[in-house]
């Protein structure tokens, strides 16, 4: 595979694109080599940095003797369509960049990641052209996480993605995640919300999977991933405490707060306040039990506000006026899309509920229209 990705860059090189032809010719030293090159200077007139910027990236380029080479390096990346802004931003995260030699490495790296499909704004996102191993990294990373978007994402929120060793620290946490028994599909959609995990210590880990099997859900299951991810950042002791907390609010026994979590491990990360207003609505005033909600946890992922409330007041007020079966079941409204739920439970009744639809969407913006409230 290197020696794939050596044949296409030097391929480029020496028949080089259009496109990239006229960013080698760009990159042409604009100044001549000067004696005496004042580089904290350069970096502030030149290449747009603050004065406590240029002081702190100075001793990086302080070995730099004519401002040759750094033209050389801001005419390609303005080349690359980035403002003095982006260069400015780039120069200051990684002030070696100004070292880098344009034919033999940023040039190449461009043509390389332009090979494996990244477009230029999504190289210039990345800006780690200076790094020869990033043609491979990136590589490995676009096959983890299925796209750049993804991986971009992820990125965003683990910058040391590219400059950890994917071979030494990267690829054992992933077969550690797959020994878990996450698919590589799985993995994938947990390491883009939490990319920490690719670099962690496997420690962490080991740790992060005692905490999800804790919770009782099975490995083999699909919500083992959410399980993950529901205890990313909860001790333990934290999480026997939000248990006893739902159980207590909920009107839950244990064996009810396991069979909850199993379904729905995501339920960990909601908020105290939720949960009792949740409570309160549930059973004062849908009259459910805790049984019938610990078997359906995911109603308590909806929005009280926006769904089931005015759900709720839509089927009530089809089985008060005979409209639809008084066993009609609440939970079969939840679970549709916004589209699904109008089809069935509004649309079919517009002759016989002229103002449904009008009363249902006052009721998501939080108003009980008279309609609605039931003696």
């Amino acid at each position: 595979m290197l020696r794939l990705q050596s044949c296409i860059a030097s391929h480029l090189l020496s028949s080089p694109s259009a496109h990239l032809r006229r960013l080698l010719s760009a990159a042409a030293p604009a100044v001549s080599p000067s004696t005496g090159f004042a580089a904290e200077e350069y970096l502030v007139a030149t290449c747009g940095l603050t004065r406590a910027q240029a002081l702190k990236a100075f001793p990086k380029v302080s070995h730099l003797k004519s401002p040759s080479n750094p033209d050389a390096v801001l005419a390609f990346l303005g080349g690359l369509g980035l403002s003095r802004a982006d260069v400015a931003a780039a120069v200051a995260k990684d002030p070696r960049l100004l070292c880098a030699r344009v034919e033999s490495t940023l040039a190449p790296n461009f043509a390389a990641l332009s090979g494996i499909g990244l477009s230029r704004s999504e190289i210039v996102r990345l800006l780690r052209l200076r790094c020869r191993s990033v043609v491979s990294k990136l590589q490995y990373y676009l096959t983890l996480f299925g796209s750049s978007e993804a991986f971009l994402q992820a990125l965003k929120f683990n910058c040391n993605l590219l400059t950890h060793s994917i071979e030494s620290a990267v690829e054992p946490n992933v077969a550690l995640l797959r020994e878990c028994g996450l698919g590589d599909r799985d993995i994938s959609k947990l390491c883009v919300g939490m990319p920490w995990l690719l670099t962690a210590n496997p420690e962490c880990i080991g740790s992060m999977v005692a905490r999800a099997d804790g919770l009782g859900v099975s490995r083999e299951s699909p919500m083992f991933r959410h399980a993950m991810h529901a205890v990313a950042f909860h001790s333990e002791e934290k999480i026997a405490a939000k248990m006893e907390y739902l159980k207590k609010t909920l009107r839950w026994s244990d064996a009810e707060v396991r069979i909850a979590l199993s379904k729905s491990p995501m339920m960990l990360r909601s908020s105290e306040g939720m949960v009792q207003r949740m409570s309160e609505f549930l059973y004062s005033e849908m009259g459910l039990e805790p049984a019938y909600i610990a078997h359906r946890p995911a109603m308590l992922a909806y929005s009280l506000e926006r769904r089931i409330r005015p759900r709720y007041y839509v089927v009530k007020y089809l089985k008060e006026n005979g409209l639809v079966s008084r066993d009609r079941d609440y939970y079969s409204a939840l679970t549709p899309s916004e589209m699904v739920f109008l089809e069935k439970y509004i649309c079919p009744h517009k002759q016989a509920a002229p103002y449904l639809a009008e009363d249902y969407d006052d009721a998501c913006r939080g108003q009980v229209p008279d309609r609605f409230r039931f003696a």
